[in-house]
């Protein structure tokens, strides 16, 4: 991972710094894993010093690193099938770590204060590692020129929403020469119309989860092309229509009826048997669209919803841009692999020490944040690679 990062003292540096994120002990910062890496107490404040120059002063590329995982992971991790796009929060107190402010984290369950970064995933039911990770740089970061200057902040980062910066991130995969797997995203991405086209454009799949207040055109309505015949004066007309309005999808989800929904297991876990009711609909999105009538409306994709046991009505939905043959289990599976990255966050920050980080700037954070990739991708293919034998019951 370090081959070529600057001399000999920077290499060795880093892989020391891989080795204390590695290690056992409460706190990952500088520090307490400095005084980890050595035999000799006196010997701390030095390697201090060379933890600090490496990671948070010295100008090595975190995207070749990052490139080199990346690679790594999709060759060797077994049954890569996803990118997962998510984004996790780091509270902080203070206002000078570079994007922290008042929003809100799914991490947190809140508004508080503190920063967000979004990542990227490659996933399978084997194992999953982060490949990439950037700060959210909120509007009022990234016009305070003094503020940025301090923090490090390149110039060319601007303003960007989250799903914006994992379109970025998976650019630079597919760029890299990473498979174009399927892209896997909860409704924060989602809900994002202009995501979801992104993706099609760039002849991906997905699965994202999106809110039920969303419309679409249900089965047996899909809007029609406008008619033009051949010689009609005036202007050709442009609007796509159907014969009944388009629904909100939390509708045509309670429509089906629970007799409509079907039980599918999808994982065996630590919990046992992962179950629930899901039915899926072939139907086309409503976005900007009035009174049944619209511009060209996206091509026809799944509509997924979930009915659990207990619940009044369905709870989850998302949009698959998955063939009209695909099965309603295929489709239960993907949306529940997106479950890894949650695994990928916990383990990240508890055992690897992702917010441990104590530094403000920009390039220290994510050099940081590349050096815990790396460390976590290290676990994640020993573990799918080298599983721990089970017990043998010898009775």
């Amino acid at each position: 991972m370090v081959e070529g990062m600057g001399r000999t003292e920077r290499r060795e540096a880093l892989g020391a710094y891989l080795t204390g994120l590695l290690l056992d002990g409460e706190r990952k910062s500088i520090e307490p894993m400095a005084a980890r890496l050595v035999d000799d107490p006196a010997e701390i404040q030095a390697m201090r010093q060379r933890l600090q120059q490496a990671v948070v002063i010295a100008s090595w590329a975190d995207e070749e690193m990052r490139k080199r995982l990346a690679l790594k992971l999709d060759a060797e991790l077994p049954g890569v099938e996803a990118l997962v796009v998510d984004d996790t929060g780091f509270p902080k107190k203070g206002t000078h770590s570079v994007g922290v402010t008042r929003q809100y984290s799914g991490t947190l369950g809140r508004v508080d204060n503190c920063q967000v970064a979004t990542s990227l995933h490659l996933a399978g039911e084997s194992g999953s590692g982060c490949i990439g990770m950037q700060l959210f740089i909120p509007e009022a970061w990234a016009n305070d020129a003094r503020r940025r200057e301090t923090a490090g902040v390149p110039a060319e980062v601007r303003f960007q929403k989250k799903w914006e910066i994992a379109l970025d991130q998976i650019d630079d995969a597919l760029r890299w020469g990473v498979g174009k797997h399927a892209v896997l995203a909860d409704a924060g991405y989602g809900d994002a119309p202009e995501f979801r086209k992104a993706l099609r454009q760039r002849g991906l799949r997905y699965v994202v989860g999106i809110q039920g207040d969303h419309r679409v055109w249900p089965p047996g309505n899909l809007p029609r092309p406008p008619e033009n015949k051949p010689g009609t004066p005036g202007r050709h007309r442009t609007f796509w229509s159907a014969d009944a309005d388009p629904v909100k999808i939390s509708a045509a989800a309670r429509h089906l009826g629970r007799d409509g929904y079907s039980i599918v297991r999808w994982r065996e876990g630590s919990r046992g048997k992962q179950v629930s009711r899901f039915a899926a609909m072939w139907v086309q999105s409503a976005e900007n669209c009035r009174k049944g009538r619209g511009r060209t409306p996206t091509e026809p994709e799944w509509l997924l919803c979930e009915w659990p046991d207990g619940e009044k009505e369905p709870t989850k939905f998302w949009l698959a841009a998955f063939p009209k043959t695909t099965s309603l289990v295929a489709l239960v599976r993907f949306a529940k692999l997106r479950w890894r990255v949650e695994r990928d966050y916990q383990e990240l920050k508890q055992e690897i020490g992702l917010d441990h980080y104590e530094g403000r700037t920009w390039r220290g954070f994510h050099h940081h944040a590349t050096l815990c990739s790396a460390a976590h991708g290290f676990l994640a293919l020993r573990r799918a690679l080298f599983p721990p034998e089970e017990e043998v019951d010898a009775r």
